[in-house]
């Protein structure tokens, strides 16, 4: 029998992993279950897609209720706990949670022992990649716990919300958040070093144009992509930040800690996160990591907003 799913979080990322999920999934003409907090972001994902194939849910208990695999995807620790704290009320017995989330790895650890002490299973699944590619199914998923767990929730990632996996089955679950956060930190650094490049190009004669062609040739994806989020001015203009800068701190802080407990110092993660704390005094919650362009060009005497 196929199993029913349940989809907790639709922000960025989790809006087009649960289109996909609907549109390449096996859900064989199931409905996916989908809660969000905000239920407008619910609508306008029912909206996108074929009539039936979205049940919109008012709470989470009322999709545990009914579901046997349960994703979520939510924006940070506290948010995650919570939303678990409501999922052990019930029945566990037999249900695999599917946690998506960008949390600490003791908080995934915890999370996990709460889970699993209820009779049902855990996998932790971060996934790496921006929100174009949860749209395209693009995302690299890092899949961690029993092998099980994996096995069980292998069939809704590769060719559906993501193009590839990190296959950690049978690894403590915090190990995919480690990797997650470490991993995090080199697009901090990328989005860091395209700053100031872009800003010493400017100030120095040669122009920003063609930096941007030699990162285009030389760095094509990630890299050309946040250049031209820079220069376009998007990373000032837009309405909702594609990766909030609160969210992007807390990432950095728990990579930070990370750091500090195993005795090393990741000095350019400090200086991205001084400049992403400027963003968030300076643009408030709608500041995006892209941001710290405009930090790094208030520095260098510029001013935040290019032209």
């Amino acid at each position: 029998m196929t199993p029913t799913v349940f989809w907790i979080g639709l922000g960025n990322m989790g809006r087009g992993m649960a289109k996909n999920l609907v549109l390449k999934g096996p859900l064989d003409n199931q409905p996916l279950l989908v809660h969000n907090r905000t239920k407008q972001r619910s609508l306008d994902l029912a909206s996108q897609l074929p009539p039936g194939k979205v049940t919109i849910l008012d709470s989470i208990s009322s999709g545990i209720l009914q579901a046997d695999i349960i994703f979520l995807i939510l924006s940070k620790d506290s948010v995650v706990e919570s939303a678990i704290s409501e999922i052990l009320t019930h029945d566990l017995t037999g249900k695999l949670i599917i946690d998506c989330s960008t949390i600490h790895p003791t908080t995934t650890t915890r999370i996990a022992n709460s889970i699993t002490s209820r009779g049902a299973q855990f996998l932790a699944a971060p996934v790496f990649g921006a929100p174009a590619m949860a749209d395209a199914g693009q995302l690299i998923g890092v899949l961690a716990g029993p092998s099980a767990s994996v096995d069980r929730a292998r069939p809704y990632f590769k060719g559906v919300i993501a193009r590839a996996e990190i296959d950690m089955s049978d690894e403590p679950y915090g190990k995919a958040l480690t990797l997650k956060l470490i991993g995090n930190t080199f697009v901090f650094n990328m989005v860091e070093q395209l700053a100031e490049g872009l800003v010493l190009a400017e100030k120095s004669g040669l122009g920003t144009k063609y930096l941007h062609q030699w990162v285009e040739q030389m760095f094509p994806g990630p890299y050309a992509a946040y250049s031209t989020r820079m220069l376009s001015g998007d990373y000032h203009t837009r309405e909702e930040p594609l990766f909030a800068v609160d969210l992007a701190r807390k990432d950095a802080g728990h990579a930070l800690k990370l750091a500090e407990e195993a005795g090393v110092r990741m000095r350019n993660l400090e200086v991205a996160d001084e400049h992403l704390k400027e963003v968030k005094e300076y643009a408030g919650e709608k500041g995006d990591i892209a941001g710290i362009y405009g930090a790094v060009r208030r520095e260098g005497g510029l001013d935040y907003e290019n032209s």
